[in-house]
């Protein structure tokens, strides 16, 4: 029985459609992952605004601590704060 030869245009045809199948996964776990991060920081959002509301400090406070960059300022967060990461 002779084997019928593959040719060179074949070979790229059959290769084409394995990317094209390993694009459309890759779009669809893009596609996933996006939609994650986006319920995620929803989950977020929320949870901020819920702290907020529920803090006992005033708007402009918590505004003034969000925004301070100064590393020194460190000092000025309170004491269940200071050592969280440690």
């Amino acid at each position: 029985m002779a084997r019928r030869k593959i040719t060179l245009d074949e070979k790229i045809e059959k290769q084409k459609q394995i990317v094209f199948k390993a694009k459309e996964h890759y779009d669809a776990a893009v596609a996933e992952l996006n939609e994650l991060n986006k319920r995620r920081d929803e989950l977020r959002k929320k949870e901020l605004l819920e702290a907020i509301s529920s803090s006992k400090r005033s708007y402009e406070e918590i505004l003034r601590f969000l925004q301070t960059t100064d590393e020194n300022d460190e000092n000025e967060l309170p004491v269940r704060y200071k050592y969280r990461n440690s």
